[in-house]
């Protein structure tokens, strides 16, 4: 199964201690969709059309996929986990990816560090350089600049 991360899972190193035996399969684009920060002060996706959300696909073992859904609270109900198209980078080719997406619809702040691991796996996997400034507006003033 293929996973589409567009926050903190893009890490390397966070995918490495809650999907062990992830593979990272490139990036690819989810159409139609915006980031956005959700209450909690972390990332959340949302419809928008003419928007696209950019990130890293993993491909998942079904144990990773068990610890993803628990470390993303599904259970819980902070995330829900829904299988959506998205465009493999470089090609045009579709593919149905697991993303998270939280449940609340209030709109917050990040929580302090979450974005700049954001931002600097945006920039690790290479995503659109437009994107990446797109990202950059949810750090705090002195780490924006």
């Amino acid at each position: 199964m293929l996973h589409f991360a567009y926050g903190s899972n893009m890490d390397r190193a966070i995918m490495r201690r809650h999907a062990p035996m992830a593979i990272a399969a490139g990036t690819a684009a989810l159409a139609d969709h915006r980031f956005v920060i959700c209450a909690d002060g972390y990332a959340s996706i949302e419809k928008k059309p003419g928007a696209t959300v950019h990130g890293v696909l993993w491909r998942l073992t079904p144990r990773d996929r068990a610890k993803l859904d628990a470390w993303e609270s599904v259970c819980a109900g902070l995330y829900r986990a829904e299988m959506l198209p998205v465009i493999r980078s470089g090609t045009r080719a579709r593919a149905r990816a697991l993303v998270y997406i939280g449940r609340s619809r209030r709109r917050g702040r990040p929580k302090p560090g979450y974005m700049e691991l954001v931002v600097a796996a945006a920039k690790h996997w290479r995503l659109p350089d437009r994107y990446i400034e797109s990202l950059r507006h949810y750090l705090p003033a002195q780490a924006a600049g």
